[in-house]
């Protein structure tokens, strides 16, 4: 077999989820530590915001990120006036955009498998002194990791496949922004459909091997 994968293109993809689901580990963890436990009334304000970019579509999204860090924005024009930088098309925009979209896919499960830890056992830490820190710490987490990690496996294969909010925000730039979901719309484009089946079939077993672990974890 003439195998025709963009080598560059996967390797890109593999980096943008990676920092996704690092940027959101540390992130999401404490959004979804205080969404398990909390009780204000405006909590459901935060959980509609976390949870928006399931229903919007991903073009919107990546328009209002363009609108929010361009350079005649506010933000657009801080961040190049510091790091002589743009947000938009390049590779920290599109782990910008990657995160933005993925955040409910990690803090809802994470919030998930806060919540089903027993506050009893966290509250007789408390009681015997330990700090709340060192609770979530040595009780909370023990366990609820796999509940985490089920998430963070989530993350990392949706962080993969994106495409709309990627090319919106990234545009189709090689070895910057053109990531392998990218690659494959490019190749249909110009009927190179030997290229876009293997690069498909490549996201296809790797979607289905993060959900069978991810579907793993949360039964076992």
């Amino acid at each position: 077999m003439n195998w025709q994968l963009d080598w560059t293109a996967i390797r890109l993809t593999l980096a943008v989820a990676t920092c996704t689901t690092g940027i959101l580990f540390l992130l999401g963890l404490p959004l979804a530590a205080w969404l398990a436990r909390t009780r204000v009334r405006w909590k459901f304000v935060v959980e509609v915001l976390v949870a928006l970019p399931l229903v919007l579509p991903p073009t919107v999204l990546g328009f209002y990120i363009l609108w929010a860090t361009g350079p005649k924005s506010v933000l657009g024009h801080w961040y190049e006036q510091l790091f002589h930088s743009r947000i938009p098309f390049t590779f920290q925009g599109i782990v910008l955009a990657s995160v933005l979209y993925n955040l409910p896919f990690a803090v809802r499960p994470f919030a998930a498998a806060l919540a089903a830890v027993d506050q009893r056992l966290i509250e007789a830490s408390w009681c015997l002194g330990v700090s709340r820190l060192a609770t979530f710490r040595r009780v909370t987490l023990p366990l609820a990791w796999k509940g985490l990690l089920a998430g963070l496996v989530l993350v990392f294969a949706h962080a993969v496949g994106e495409f709309g909010v990627v090319l919106m925000v990234g545009g189709n730039i090689p070895g910057v922004t053109k990531t392998l979901s990218i690659a494959i719309y490019e190749d249909v484009n110009v009927l190179n459909y030997a290229a876009a089946g293997q690069s498909a079939a490549v996201v296809l077993v790797f979607a289905f091997m993060a959900l069978s672990l991810a579907q793993f974890l949360q039964r076992s």
